[in-house]
């Protein structure tokens, strides 16, 4: 049973995984199994501070022990989860338990700084230490369905995602809300962008991507009218058009946690999870060049 410590509690991410991984306070088809929430630090925030009396009351009702500080954590856990809304400190978060040789989930987004997750991830190479940051629409069923029938609809050549795109000052731009949608297109398309055109205005962000093999893939960010999550594949076998339903999506990231802290490999290549830091900045910077053609600072196919 793995022993996981949860760090920060200004989201409701920290009780909604705590209830599956616990089961506590959900169906049982919503369980995850093989590991436990042993403790946990409230911390504080400069995003949403008035979230946290209120979730570390329920982390309480569920007998989670609370310490004061990240560093108390260490040495009564074998991995964390960072759970941080707020991407601008998760550097400063996870370089202590990266140090002390502790796995690490790193709740979206990895960072909001290509520095910051370019160190992140050095670290953790050098010392054999596995990491994994990622939105849990990336496991979205109707996402993963697609990356499973290979045969049915063929690969894909191109994807269009929707997403809600909220903003905050502390996540910029994409970084905030936008990443679940940035998650989708890169679980669609796979990591390799090379450059992306941007705009953005109060209402709306629209960012296509050159991807090295020629395929292009386009990200819409809503923040007026009818909003939601969804996708449209283009396969070489089919086109497919769907919006997500959200009801298992936590419960699916967290079984692709645990196993990374079971067996000490990550389900994705951290690395793409730094190209996406890298895809966002690229979008934030062509948008106020007026959509001019933008590189991708760091690729995975160029690293």
């Amino acid at each position: 049973m793995v022993k996981i410590g949860i760090v920060d509690f200004d989201t409701s991410h920290v009780v909604a995984f705590t209830q599956r991984i616990n089961h506590v306070g959900v169906d049982s088809d919503q369980w995850v199994n093989g590991a436990k929430v042993t403790v946990g630090c409230p911390g504080k925030s400069l995003l949403s501070p008035e979230r946290i009396p209120g979730f570390t009351q329920q982390m309480q009702e569920y007998g989670v022990p609370l310490v004061d500080t990240p560093e108390e954590i260490i040495g009564q856990v074998d991995a964390v989860m960072i759970e941080s809304v707020d991407g601008s400190v998760h550097y400063d978060r996870t370089l202590p338990f990266l140090e002390a040789g502790i796995p690490v989930f790193i709740d979206k987004p990895l960072t909001c700084s290509l520095e910051h997750a370019k160190a992140l991830v050095d670290l953790a190479r050098n010392r054999g230490i596995p990491i994994f940051s990622s939105s849990s629409l990336r496991y979205a069923l109707e996402v993963t369905n697609i990356q499973k029938d290979q045969n049915g609809v063929g690969q894909v050549v191109g994807a269009e995602v929707y997403t809600t795109a909220t903003l905050h000052p502390r996540n910029p731009g994409l970084f905030h809300y936008g990443i679940h949608g940035v998650e989708m297109l890169y679980a669609l398309m796979g990591p390799g962008c090379q450059s992306v055109w941007a705009a953005s205005n109060d209402d709306t962000d629209a960012i296509s991507g050159l991807w090295y093999d020629g395929r292009i893939g386009t990200l819409r960010g809503i923040r007026k009218g009818q909003s939601g999550f969804g996708f449209t594949a283009y396969c070489e076998k089919s086109i497919v058009r769907t919006s997500i339903n959200a009801n298992f999506i936590y419960r699916e990231l967290l079984r692709k946690i645990v196993k990374m802290f079971e067996t000490g490999e990550s389900p994705i290549d951290i690395s793409e999870s730094v190209e996406i830091v890298a895809f966002i900045e690229a979008a934030a910077r062509s948008a106020n060049n007026h959509g001019s053609k933008t590189e991708l600072a760091y690729t995975v196919e160029g690293e």
